[in-house]
């Protein structure tokens, strides 16, 4: 493939700059602009070399140029990755330099494709790139950094191969078909196999729900009545004043959302309308945004200030933490006591980790990403059919559709079958570098 070439550190100026150079006649290119003690084309892979970038006489800068020689590089491609000083106007020099030599700029996820189509990595682990670079999170890294280390390939790669054998079995009956008495594929061992394989498909789409908590943060709905100090406490969890407060009751008309770390946690916070009997039309819409907030989130909390006031009846699908806020003036009531007005929040913040900790299973192999979900969904409906199919006694030929199409379903995850619009879908989402 020809030599691509873009800036793999984030947009700006700092101390360094990365510029990445990839495919053939990279290191050609680039040593035609280098000056150094040896050149690019005699300096061995896994080296790196200090010279300068100069052109015509011009000297643009000294520079570090680390060398890899196919296949051992990232994309699978000689590759030479340039650490410059980190001026604006060198980055964009250099570049422009590059193209001027040969190279094309890179498009969005084009180094990480190509390491996807030479083979140094499955769908999946490409995917789980873009995930770790956009981490917020230590469990959201932890996550992404376990599914390019191929958690989920693995998992899946064992399940496909162990189904392909017995398709290929069922499959070798039909060439047989005018033998009636010939049986290749034992069907109480594919009854097993099926039985196997819906068991680890449907607990890896229950994994979703607590794989895309991580990926997009943990809900916690803050419910109660009017002025319970909701909307404080959600300023003191946040650390500004992200919500409107104040002591007139219906303030908070709509849900307000933000994001917040602790212990490494990523949790999705929902400020929500105090619930209370109103016949105002614009509060009872709020209220009832409340209410699904409630019904929805993970981790629900409950605050009450020791007055008295009644919560009014909601359904909670998810873990009820009761808190008494006003601890500070004596509240008293049920709950983990809290002052959100002065920021003693320690306790409520401790509680948060620990169930959200309970909430997160310790299985290493975890969905996170909808397309991921979408395609072992239809992977465990056609298994469900291969199951009844088996009970039903139906022939070869129509088990043989219903396992092709688990086989496809799965092959699509890990990009085994695909096309180049869903490639090119996934790989527009990257950043331009990686």
């Amino acid at each position: 493939m020809h030599a691509i070439c873009a800036i793999s550190t984030a947009y700006g100026f700092g101390g360094i700059a990365v510029i990445r150079v990839s495919g053939e006649g990279s290191i050609a290119i680039v040593d035609g602009l280098f000056r150094g003690r040896v050149t690019l084309a005699e300096a061995k892979g896994g080296t790196v070399h200090f010279g300068r970038i100069e052109r015509n006489g011009e000297v643009l800068d000294e520079v570090l140029c680390s060398v890899f020689r196919a296949p051992h590089s990232f994309t699978g491609e000689e590759t030479v990755e340039i650490a410059c000083h980190g001026s604006l106007y060198i980055q964009q020099e250099l570049l422009r330099w590059l193209i001027d030599a040969g190279c094309k700029a890179a498009e969005p996820g084009e180094f990480t494709r190509r390491a996807f189509l030479n083979g140094k990595m499955d769908l999946t682990q490409a995917e789980a790139v873009a995930d770790l670079i956009a981490a917020q999170s230590k469990a959201e890294k932890d996550l992404a950094l376990s599914q390019l280390r191929g958690s989920v390939s693995t998992e899946l790669a064992a399940l496909r191969e162990r189904l392909l054998h017995f398709t290929s079995l069922v499959e070798l009956e039909l060439d047989f078909a005018d033998h009636e008495e010939l049986e290749f594929a034992d069907r109480t061992e594919l009854q097993t196999l099926a039985d196997e394989i819906e068991h680890k498909l449907a607990a890896l789409l229950d994994s979703f729900r607590t794989g895309n908590a991580i990926r997009n943060g943990i809900s916690v709905a803050i419910i109660g009545a009017p002025n319970v100090g909701k909307s404080t406490l959600l300023n003191a969890l946040l650390g500004e004043q992200r919500a409107i407060v104040s002591d007139i009751q219906g303030t908070t008309r709509d849900t307000i959302e933000d994001t917040l770390v602790i212990d490494g946690i990523l949790f999705r916070l929902i400020d929500t309308a105090g619930i209370r009997e109103t016949n105002d039309t614009l509060e009872s819409m709020g209220m009832e945004r409340s209410r699904r907030a409630a019904q929805n989130a993970q981790i629900v909390l409950l605050i009450s200030d020791g007055t008295g006031t009644k919560n009014e009846d909601i359904t909670v699908n998810g873990t009820l933490i009761h808190v008494l806020n006003k601890a500070d003036i004596g509240a008293a009531g049920e709950g983990i006591p809290i002052s959100a007005k002065n920021g003693e929040i320690e306790a409520l913040k401790r509680e948060l980790v620990r169930v959200a900790k309970e909430l997160m299973p310790t299985s290493a192999v975890m969905l996170s990403n909808v397309r991921h979900y979408e395609a072992i969904s239809r992977a465990h409906e056609a298994i469900l059919r291969v199951q009844q199919g088996l009970q039903d006694n139906l022939s070869g030929e129509l088990l043989s559709m219903d396992l092709q199409d688990c086989l496809a379903a799965l092959g699509e995850v890990t990009g085994q079958i695909t096309n180049a619009e869903v490639l090119a879908n996934i790989f527009s989402k990257f950043c331009i570098g990686k």
